[in-house]
């Protein structure tokens, strides 16, 4: 073989002359495409179309994690000025466009993620082969960063599968696995590893006739249907989408309507469209977010000495959740409860969990075997960490731990998903405190990606660490939080849970409540979310913070909690609900006036909470704030987060508007102390 080596860009020829060009970024994690890489991969293309010309050329990685990432964000969020960001967007539109002019066949062989401008990469090439594993993804998710695709992406994908499978995917951001896009027509083959260069030789040889959209799919690209499918993908896209919150898959919706697929002017118009997004707030704050949950992925560096084997006790729905999720990442797990029939609800889920996220049988049957039913708890003796998930009452969880001290091995981690409960109100024994950490899962596990990783000042730093690396290997985000009572995302949010009750007690309408909060951006309103949690943990919750510290506790939640009237999950709470799980709301009368601060009633006692926690040092920074609310409680990301926020509307003013709450509702919003040493 003939090999050319370039700083990120290998190139060898084999004794086909096929030409396999390996991206290895150097000095990163995954490949990134930024403006050096595009500008030696365009110098390597040049370069290929002279003498001897190739008979075709594969794209492949050289990185094990992935194809490529995409654009490098770190490049954008530098940008200052409209041009500039246009030589960025029309120099990827240049290197893929010749990519796309290549008098040879071409083909990207993919492996792991392949998403933004790598898939834009890969649709310029005449041919696509993925390998069918649960690692690979595709997808244009850059929707996420509050743009849109720019380097081609916009007008290629509609051209390849038509506009409406197109918009599905642009629109959503959302990643598809290989079989998944070979069905969609995204991709030409989706092939086991050891078939992967295989198959992309046999296009390179063979040139069979390119995948191009059906008769239907073309229809949807014509010009005077457009505007049709256009206005019926707008009216979903409202049923999820506040444009006024995020205006890029509007964008790029417009874009599509528009400007088509079938000219040139389609690319130009695509960067024009992409650099009127990238100065909005939304964007700034979506890259925030997207560098916020990269710091956090920093944190979870892996570790020769992995936990393989995790004991889980308590199956009910955390806990049944937390070992699903386990086994499907990998991890040998061991579920016990001494309710039989709570192990077999775990397992029917996990079984439901599997199929839904592995899709092929042979690989649903590998995660069910790795999750066992434990009645008797016999994998305690060998777990590398166990995790406890059982009734929440300090006195419980102690002496569950007093009897895992005495049987676990000695090196054997103690994990408490307590949501409350700081760690020394669970263990006073010397020898548990330091094997004890906090490893606090949301609700639905399946769905949240973060876990608080909870460490008291007896807590061994080096068991904490390996803690994060597990929470990283299960692909969630950690974050280091203090033993504090509620922790960091419950401390904030509970405040905000109770004023809505608060709100409920003076006769404000709960659909008037959720109503405020979702304008401000929250992803449920804090009536329906009450309800969701339970009625019962929110005021066991709220209690368990009364003993460290005040808490304003409305009759109206105790009252609904007597009564058994306790959510979502007996059928009636707050709201009632139906069958389906859905609450029967009833429209505000007409007449009904509002009240003007309802929204900073909610909002400014998350604030309040959040400088709060940054003031005890619950948290090190004003980062892991903004990340475990947004990440862990659904602050709106297009707001950057709570301490972001604070400073975007000025604290003198929020503390204006707190000071003028307390005088009307009482001292529960009166400023925290540190207000006064915000550093902004």
């Amino acid at each position: 073989m003939l090999k050319v080596s370039q700083q990120d860009w290998t190139v060898m020829r084999d004794a086909d002359n096929i030409a396999w060009l390996t991206f290895d970024k150097q000095d990163a994690h995954a490949n990134i495409l930024d403006s050096a890489a595009l500008e030696e991969l365009l110098v390597v293309m040049q370069s290929l179309e002279k003498d001897p010309v190739p008979s075709g050329l594969v794209i492949q990685s050289g990185k094990k994690n992935g194809f490529i990432a995409g654009a490098d964000i770190q490049q954008f969020k530098n940008v200052e000025t409209p041009e500039a960001a246009l030589k960025i967007i029309r120099q990827g539109q240049t290197v893929f466009n010749y990519l796309a002019a290549l008098p040879f066949p071409t083909v990207a062989l993919i492996q792991g993620f392949c998403v933004g401008g790598g898939l834009e990469l890969s649709l310029a090439c005449r041919y696509r082969v993925a390998v069918d594993h649960p690692k690979t993804k595709l997808g244009l998710p850059e929707v996420m960063l509050g743009i849109h695709p720019g380097w081609g992406g916009s007008v290629r994908l509609p051209r390849l599968i038509g506009g409406v499978k197109a918009m599905d995917l642009i629109l959503s951001g959302r990643s598809l696995s290989a079989q998944a896009a070979y069905k969609m027509g995204l991709v030409d083959a989706a092939v086991p590893e050891r078939q992967g260069q295989v198959a992309a030789r046999y296009f390179v040889q063979k040139q069979p006739a390119q995948h191009t959209a059906t008769f239907v799919e073309k229809l949807s690209n014509a010009a005077w249907m457009r505007p049709i499918v256009g206005k019926w993908l707008e009216r979903k896209l409202t049923e999820r989408v506040n444009r006024a919150h995020y205006p890029a898959p509007y964008s790029a919706l417009q874009h599509w309507v528009e400007h088509g697929v079938d000219t040139d002017a389609a690319f130009a118009q695509e960067a024009q469209s992409v650099i009127q997004l990238m100065p909005n707030e939304t964007a700034q704050n979506l890259v925030r977010v997207f560098y916020l949950q990269e710091k956090l992925k920093s944190l979870g560096r892996a570790q020769d000495d992995k936990i393989e084997h995790l004991h889980v006790i308590g199956a009910g729905v955390m806990g049944g959740d937390i070992a699903a999720w386990c086994a499907l990442k990998g991890v040998r797990v061991t579920l016990q409860d001494q309710n039989t029939a709570a192990i077999a609800s775990a397992l029917n889920r996990a079984l439901q969990l599997f199929k839904k996220q592995l899709k092929a049988p042979h690989l649903v049957k590998a995660a069910m075997d790795r999750l066992m039913p434990d009645v008797k708890g016999f994998g305690i003796r060998t777990a590398d960490l166990i995790l406890e998930a059982i009734i929440e009452k300090p006195e419980a969880k102690k002496a569950l731990f007093l009897m895992l001290e005495a049987t676990a091995k000695p090196d054997a981690i103690f994990a408490t998903n307590t949501s409350t409960i700081p760690l020394k109100e669970i263990s006073d024994h010397s020898k548990t405190r330091r094997r004890l950490i906090g490893l606090h899962f949301f609700n639905p596990v399946a769905k949240m990606p973060l876990v608080e990783v909870i460490a008291s000042e007896d807590s061994d730093h080096a068991l904490a660490q390996k803690c994060m690396a597990f929470v990283r290997a299960i692909d969630k985000l950690p974050i280091p939080v203090k033993s504090a009572p509620g922790f960091l995302v419950n401390r904030i949010l509970m405040p905000y849970l109770l004023e809505s009750a608060w709100l409920l007690e003076a006769g404000v309408p709960g659909e008037a409540i959720d109503k405020a909060a979702l304008a401000f951006g929250m992803p449920m309103g804090p009536v329906e979310l009450s309800d969701t949690v339970g009625l019962d943990v929110c005021l066991y919750a709220a209690e368990s913070l009364n003993h460290f510290f005040p808490v304003s506790i409305p009759n109206t939640l105790r009252q609904h909690v007597e009564k058994g009237h306790l959510g979502k999950k007996t059928g009636q709470g707050f709201y009632r609900y139906q069958k389906s799980g859905k609450p029967l709301r009833t429209a505000v009368a007409k007449e009904y006036r509002v009240p003007e601060d309802v929204s900073d009633r909610l909002i400014l006692s998350m604030l309040n909470g959040a400088v709060t926690c940054l003031r005890e040092h619950v948290v090190a920074d004003a980062d892991y704030v903004d990340a475990g609310m947004i990440l862990g409680a659904g602050f709106p990301p297009f707001r950057g987060g709570p301490i972001h926020y604070i400073s975007e509307q000025g604290a003198p003013l929020l503390v204006q508007r707190l000071k003028l709450l307390a005088q009307r509702y009482g001292d529960r919003f009166l400023p925290d102390p540190g207000w006064n040493d915000l550093k902004l």
